[in-house]
C-alpha cells in the first residue's frame, strides 16, 4: 500500500483550514479533515483525537463500522461549541476499504481498469462540531491496482470525473507519490477559491 498527501492554501491566505493524517502501521488509514470559517485548529485537533484513537484501536476493530461511528461522535463532541470540520477516514483492510465520512469532502474509487466512482456522494452534510453528525459508513471492495482519493471540496469542486481519470492516465509514468500535487495543479489551475486537499492510496 502506497499513501501520499498534499495540501496548498487558498490564494492570498497563510493558513490552511485543511488537515490530513496518514497512519502507514499495521492496518494502513488516511483520513482529511477540512475545517469551515477559520478553522485550521478544528481540523488538526480533529484528527490529533482520531490519530490517538487509531493507535490503541485493535486490527478487529479497524474493520467494524460501530467503531467508526463511536470515534466520529467523540470528535463530534470535542468540536462541539467551536468551528466545526468534516471527516473523511478509511482503513484498508486486506480487500476492502473500511470507514466513515461527514461532511462534503470526498472519497473517490478508480478501479484497475474500470469506471472512477464517488464513494460518499450520499454522505450527510453534517459536521464535526454540530452536534448532528450522521456518520456515513464506507465499505468498498478493492483490488491490486486500485487507487482511492481522499479529496476536500476546495480539491474536487473544480474537477470532473473524467478530468480525474485523465490526470491519472497522465501520471502513470511518474512516481506515485507525485499524483497529488498533479491533482492540486489542474485544481487550482484558474485560482484556489478554498484551501485543497488530496491523499491518494494505492493498492
Amino acid at each position: 500500500m502506497e499513501i501520499y498527501g498534499n495540501s496548498r492554501t487558498q490564494d492570498g491566505r497563510t493558513s490552511n483550514e485543511d488537515a490530513f493524517l496518514i497512519g502507514r502501521g499495521a492496518i494502513p488509514y488516511a483520513a482529511l479533515c477540512d475545517g469551515s470559517g477559520n478553522a485550521g485548529q478544528a481540523a488538526k485537533r480533529a484528527l490529533k483525537i482520531l490519530g490517538g484513537l487509531a493507535s490503541q484501536a485493535s486490527p478487529e476493530e479497524f474493520g467494524v463500522f460501530p467503531t467508526w461511528v463511536n470515534w466520529t461522535r467523540l470528535m463530534d463532541s470535542a468540536l462541539l461549541g467551536g468551528s466545526q470540520s468534516t471527516l473523511l477516514a478509511i482503513a484498508i483492510m486486506h480487500d476492502r476499504v473500511v470507514g466513515v465520512c461527514a461532511g462534503d469532502s470526498r472519497l473517490y474509487h478508480l478501479p484497475f481498469g474500470g469506471e472512477i466512482q464517488i464513494l460518499t456522494e450520499e454522505a450527510s452534510k453534517f459536521r464535526l462540531g454540530s452536534g448532528e453528525v450522521v456518520p456515513f459508513p464506507i465499505h468498498q471492495r478493492i483490488n491490486r491496482g486500485d487507487i482511492l482519493l481522499l479529496m476536500s471540496d476546495g480539491a474536487w469542486t473544480p474537477l470532473n470525473l473524467p478530468k480525474l481519470r485523465n490526470l491519472w492516465s497522465r501520471s502513470l509514468s511518474l512516481h506515485f507519490s507525485e499524483f497529488p500535487a498533479i491533482i492540486l495543479d489542474e485544481a487550482g489551475r484558474s485560482g484556489r477559491a478554498d484551501d485543497m486537499t488530496v491523499v491518494a492510496l494505492k493498492v
